[in-house]
Formats: C-alpha cells, sequence, structure tokens
C-alpha cells in the first residue's frame, strides 16, 4: 500500500523544484501507472513518503511538436497520443505500433512516455521503438536560480533495471527524435493477447529502402531480453546496402540470439527474439514496399 503526507500539484517547474528542494525524499509523480502497483504487498511492501509531487499538470512537460527533422514531445504526454496523435501517425507510426501493445485504453491514457523511460523497466514496451528513432531525452535541474537543461541519448540515459541518469532534484521534461515518415515500420512483442501482458521479448524495426529497393537505412531495437534495451548494430550494418533477400535475412537473425541476457527462460527468448527479428525485417520491409517470402520456420534452439 502506498501513503503519503501530501499530495503536491505544480503548475511549474519552478513549482516543482522549490517541492523538492523542500522534501528531498518525496516521489515525482504523472501517471503513477507504474508507481501504485509497485507500492503494494509482494512488489515493494507498504510504502510512505512525505509527499508525491504531481508533475501532471506543468504546461512545459507537455506538447507535441516538429522542429525540422526531429519531432519534440512533453515527458508527461499520455502513452495514448503516441497511436492518436496526427503529427504521430503521420512521421513516427512506429510509435502508433507500439501503443497498441501498451496495456489497455485506460492505462495508455494515463501512463506517460516520460515515466515509462524513467520507470526503467526492463521490459518497458516504448524503449525499443524510442531507441530505434535515436530519441535524446532532457533533463532539467535548477541551479542558483536558473533552470538548466541537459541532453542525452536514451541508450545512455537507461542503466538498469530501475536506473536512470537522473539525479536528485531532477526532473525529465521532453524528448526528442527523428522523423521518419518515410520507413516501413514493425513492432513485435511476446503475449498472450494484444496488450496488459508483460513483455518477455519486444522489439522495433524500421526501414528504409532506396530506388532499387535495397536497404539504405535499418534500425532494430530490443529489449525485455537483457537489463536495458539495445540497438542491433551489427546487424543494421549487415544489411544496409544490400537488396534484401529471405536467406539473408534468416541469415541476419540467427546472429541475434546471443543477445539474450535474461536470468529466466533463456532458451525461450532466444528462440522467439531470432523469430521476431526475421519476422520484423519482413514487416517492415514489406511496409517499405516490398514484399519477400518467408523461409520455412525451423527451430535453432532448444
Amino acid at each position: 500500500m502506498l501513503t503519503f503526507d501530501q499530495y503536491l500539484t505544480p503548475e511549474s517547474l519552478d513549482d516543482a523544484f522549490d517541492m523538492l528542494h523542500r522534501i528531498p525524499a518525496a516521489r515525482l509523480l504523472a501517471g503513477a501507472t507504474d508507481l501504485l502497483p509497485w507500492a503494494r504487498e509482494g512488489r515493494a511492501g507498504d510504502v510512505h513518503l512525505p509527499a508525491v509531487i504531481d508533475i501532471s499538470r506543468i504546461a512545459d512537460l507537455s506538447g507535441i511538436s516538429q522542429q525540422g527533422a526531429r519531432i519534440r514531445l512533453g515527458a508527461t504526454t499520455p502513452i495514448s497520443a503516441l497511436q492518436l496523435h496526427p503529427l504521430l501517425q503521420q512521421q513516427a507510426p512506429v510509435l502508433g505500433s507500439c501503443a497498441l501493445w501498451f496495456a489497455d485504453d485506460q492505462i495508455r491514457e494515463q501512463a506517460t512516455v516520460g515515466g515509462n523511460l524513467v520507470n526503467a523497466s526492463p521490459a518497458g514496451d516504448t524503449q525499443p521503438a524510442l531507441l530505434a528513432l535515436n530519441t535524446h531525452v532532457t533533463i532539467a535541474r535548477r541551479e542558483s536560480g536558473r533552470i538548466l537543461e541537459r541532453s542525452v541519448p536514451l541508450s545512455e540515459f537507461i542503466l538498469g533495471p530501475s536506473k536512470t541518469l537522473l539525479q536528485p532534484e531532477e526532473i525529465l521534461v521532453r524528448l526528442e527524435f527523428d522523423a521518419l515518415p518515410q520507413h516501413g515500420v514493425s513492432f513485435e512483442k511476446v503475449g498472450h493477447r494484444r496488450s496488459l501482458a508483460i513483455s518477455t521479448v519486444c522489439l522495433a524495426t524500421l526501414v528504409r529502402l532506396d530506388a532499387d529497393k535495397r536497404i539504405e537505412d535499418l534500425r532494430i531495437a530490443i529489449g525485455a531480453v537483457g537489463p536495458v534495451p539495445e540497438r542491433l548494430s551489427d546487424i543494421e550494418d549487415l544489411l544496409t546496402g544490400i537488396k534484401p533477400t529471405p536467406l539473408a535475412l534468416r541469415d541476419a537473425s540467427i546472429r541475434v540470439a546471443d543477445r539474450v541476457r535474461s536470468r529466466s527462460r533463456q532458451s525461450y527468448r532466444r528462440e522467439v527474439l531470432s523469430n521476431f527479428v526475421e519476422r520484423s525485417l519482413v514487416t517492415a520491409i514489406a511496409h517499405a514496399g516490398l514484399e519477400l517470402p518467408r523461409l520455412p520456420k525451423e527451430s535453432h534452439y532448444v
């Protein structure tokens, strides 16, 4: 059970920093969809806080806009916007594919993009898609009365399960990522149903083909198989510049099994990850304009 002495709702970053400075042990929240399940019997047990600071009303932490070839998204943007916002539908459709798999309609309306990153769960559904979009996160702090910002790649922000670069009295304020309207996309996740299932393997793939149907740009990011999400840069390099064939995609997918570093269900995850990489490549390439047949399914990892 979660209990607290004060529920505070700042309306500006300055207000939030005042509260954090005054109550160092306070906990920030936005949607609270990760905080409340954590603070219950069987996870964290009973948790009492001197205060929770709800930052969802701070205008500077919301909004979605495009600046050149980059999209700027406020940290308190709800997950539902990844699926429904017209700009994201057009410029970053992989996020909509990801949001379809995220919990259910009610939770998508409440949960925030920034919260999903700050929680740093190895099974965070948004992480592979955002990683594939070359996302940078902007972190704010206050020094000598001035609000200062620093930007870091998402690949460096998440350090491990529930661990990020955030320091005490710092706030994640926004994300910036590539606009990729011409890329074919695919998102894969293991689950018994489309949503409300915690990932055991998930990945996002983005592909752009040139005029000769060769792979011009390829991005593959995986999550839930290790402590942090990661890009499959070696597979990206291997396939970029070639005209894809079913055999080339199969051979590349077999190489990824050693990325599984989770302690549980390793053989299962190795099998699923390899199959997912192959299937997502075929799907994203088809979305980009080239239909390929799939080879018969084979099992390589037992």
